[in-house]
């Protein structure tokens, strides 16, 4: 019976691991929704910002919690050895003799000048900016994956293409081979074109290392294993993105500052900054505190006859205090003014971060604008490229399968038509994520939006 348990135990565990391992396993075929998902998922910069939003949640919790007043329990427990005053009896005694004292003490801030009111303030800003840090180290992992994807999309296309071209160029030298043994072509011909197949390979093997560098990135970036293979899949989408700029460039600086996260936090910095002036302007002026104890002692004298614990800690000592008490600050080595100058310059150096962060807003704006207009026109004229390059592909590789043409014009057009292919696919890439590098600037890129 116990072999049998023990078996089942060792499966429930090895099965736990099993899933935990498929669990964590990155798909060899990776989509960019899915990239983006495992992203925001791991990374470390985004999940220290929401460590400190529970941190900035619980500063706003201890302000709002200051307003109830404070209570605190004491008990001690004593034995002196030697004189001591019997307050039972009246008078000084010698020996030994056990105490014990046990209070309730409550304490009650009924005004500080408004100092109280002015932290909840500044805590609840706090929490809002940190909450604003969050949304926007979000979208920067979302931009960081989209450019780093779009590189590596890029990569794999560089690298079909290269591989393309040596199938090209070996095909037509085995082709050239055979008309130089006919004595059609002249056996420089074959040796320009063994170059040109060697020189493809090259490049193929360097397109292949640019492809590894860029996905360890990626896979850097995503917290993965950089050694797994995987590989990543064209979004297809469509590339036609000329509506996106239906708005006016005025109209995307007023969406970018109504919901750039970076640009929010800076005002709820500012005004946070704000309320902490007014706070330590509060330690200028006196506050009153109510104060209430409630507390009992019992004390015997070993070896005399004392009344009993009972009697003592409940009836005979028992003692309540209460009262108000009045602070007036008079001087304190000029100590609440140097927090109120510590404070004011925090205020103002708040002031000067969320005007340099609203400049930067304008100006991400204006170069995403731009890039955006500039890339939907690097399409068009890319993909007319791309047309015309294999057209006279075409045409020079009849001609000089006609031996009207020399390999030097040929392989030019070869050239041509792989550079007009490599330039083709970038721009297709680059279009494709160039809305999302512009709702990156206005500050609206959220992952539920991602198709």
């Amino acid at each position: 019976m116990k072999r049998i348990v023990a078996i089942c135990w060792f499966s429930c565990l090895v099965i736990t691991a099993q899933a935990q391992e498929a669990s964590t396993q990155v798909p060899t075929r990776l989509s960019y929704k899915e990239a983006v998902k495992i992203a925001i998922k791991n990374n470390f910069l985004l999940n220290q910002e929401k460590n400190n939003l529970q941190l900035s949640q619980a500063v706003r919790t201890n302000s709002v919690a200051r307003l109830a007043p404070t209570v605190s329990g004491t008990v001690t427990a004593l034995r002196i050895d030697g004189n001591s005053f019997n307050q039972n009896e009246g008078k000084v005694e010698n020996g030994i003799r056990d105490n014990i004292y046990g209070s309730i003490d409550a304490n009650l801030m009924l005004f500080n000048s408004f100092n109280r009111i002015n932290t909840i303030r500044q805590s609840s800003d706090l929490l809002r900016a940190q909450t604003s840090v969050v949304k926007r180290t979000e979208q920067q992992v979302i931009s960081d994956v989209s450019s780093q994807y779009l590189q590596v999309l890029l990569d794999q296309e560089l690298m079909k293409i290269a591989e393309r071209n040596i199938e090209l160029l070996k095909a037509q030298l085995d082709q050239i081979k055979g008309q130089v043994e006919l004595g059609a072509k002249a056996e420089v011909d074959q040796i320009t074109q063994d170059a040109l197949a060697k020189g493809a390979e090259l490049t193929f093997l360097r397109a292949r290392v640019t492809l590894r560098n860029d996905k360890a990135l990626l896979a850097q970036t995503m917290l993965i294993d950089a050694t797994g293979d995987f590989e990543l899949e064209d979004p297809q989408w469509d590339a036609n993105f000329t509506a996106s700029l239906d708005q006016e460039l005025n109209q995307l600086y007023a969406t970018a500052m109504t919901n750039r996260a970076d640009y929010q936090g800076a005002l709820y910095t500012e005004s946070a900054a704000h309320h902490s002036v007014r706070a330590t302007r509060g330690s200028y002026y006196p506050n009153l505190v109510a104060f209430g104890s409630y507390g009992s002692a019992y004390n015997k004298l070993q070896g005399s006859a004392a009344r009993g614990f009972q009697d003592q800690f409940f009836t005979d000592n028992t003692q309540l205090q209460y009262g108000l008490q009045l602070n007036i600050p008079i001087f304190n080595n000029l100590s609440n003014r140097l927090s109120v100058v510590r404070s004011r310059v925090a205020h103002n150096n708040a002031k000067l971060a969320r005007s340099n962060i609203e400049n930067t807003v304008k100006n991400d704006v204006l170069r995403a604008y731009l890039n955006f207009q500039d890339a939907i026109a690097a399409y068009q004229a890319a993909e007319v490229q791309l047309h015309a390059a294999e057209l006279s592909y075409n045409l020079e590789k009849e001609r000089y399968d006609l031996g009207i043409t020399d390999l030097v014009q040929y392989t030019q057009a070869n050239q041509n038509y792989v550079k007009a292919q490599g330039d083709f696919a970038q721009s297709k890439f680059t279009i494709s994520f160039q809305k999302i590098l512009l709702d990156f600037a206005i500050g609206t890129l959220k992952f539920e939006d991602i198709p």
